[in-house]
């Protein structure tokens, strides 16, 4: 395996970390997973992924950058599954410094849809906000719980969007959940503060093609704003000042600096890494 690399890492100052990415096979968790990895931090990832997805991303990891990487099965939506995960992260690595709140899913609908296509039922309420809600709540518990009972000075950095401040059409659902992100984060800074645990979070726009940008979920999403996905695409394309969606390694960059030791006076923040969207 290859050596971590000593350029980005010895400004970070992450070297022998250890962080804990939910959500962490694919898409951002996994962009995040690396780039941590590519500073020293020890990561462990959970999913609800399969064993064989998640070994395989571990795996890609551990060869790309060196580091350690270890994956755990698990389901962010059970509080005694997300607690086992940290235990097992703690025995493997060691003291948990980092947990990034990653998991997440998406169900564009409509609050009243007249064609019965894609109307917001209690079914796609208790999914978005089961992952994403208390999926970051279980999380943030199971993962603080350790960081006092170690007196570890740790980061929770919390994925939410930019839905959840401003709203968007047909993905309510959605922006609530990443609403109530915002709040949990701003609580909880507030309440670790005096314990030497920062919470922060990121706020991404649009970003490249990930699990949540599947043909089935831009098509659900065309259909609540009545346009093509195509004319979708040239919307986003429109609303964004920097011209293009965001790369994943950006927003990782971005985790990367709030876990490290240079964000050391921020907790409560939540950064929106959006390219300066505006409307959508």
């Amino acid at each position: 395996m290859a050596a971590a690399s000593s350029g980005p890492s010895s400004w970070l100052n992450l070297e022998g970390k250890v962080a804990v990415v939910t959500g962490g096979v694919s898409g951002l968790g996994k962009a995040c997973s690396l780039e941590l990895a590519r500073n020293g931090v020890k990561v462990a990832i959970t999913d609800v992924r399969s064993e064989e997805q998640g070994k395989a991303a571990a795996q890609e990891v551990c060869e790309q950058t060196g580091s350690k990487c270890v994956y755990f099965h698990s389901d962010v939506t059970k509080a005694y599954d997300m607690q086992r995960v940290m235990e097992l992260a703690s025995t493997a690595l060691g003291n948990i410094d980092i947990l990034l709140n990653n998991a997440g899913i998406n169900k564009p609908a409509l609050l009243v849809d007249l064609d019965g296509k894609h109307e917001i039922d209690a079914k796609v309420l208790d999914e978005v906000l089961s992952v994403n809600v208390i999926g970051v709540f279980n999380a943030a518990q199971a993962a603080a719980r350790q960081m006092l009972l170690t007196n570890t000075a740790g980061v929770i950095i919390n994925v939410a969007s930019e839905a959840g401040m401003q709203g968007s059409l047909g993905q309510s659902a959605y922006a609530a959940s990443k609403g109530a992100v915002y709040a949990m984060t701003h609580s909880w800074a507030k309440e670790f503060g005096g314990a030497n645990i920062r919470v922060l979070g990121v706020s991404p726009g649009v970003l490249e093609a990930t699990g949540l940008r599947t043909p089935d979920y831009e098509e659900a999403l065309a259909y609540t704003r009545r346009e093509s996905v195509e004319a979708l695409r040239q919307t986003y394309a429109k609303g964004i000042l920097l011209g293009r969606e965001a790369r994943l390694g950006e927003v990782a960059n971005v985790v990367a600096f709030l876990a490290s030791e240079r964000s050391s006076y921020m907790t409560g923040t939540i950064i929106n890494v959006s390219g300066g969207k505006s409307w959508i």
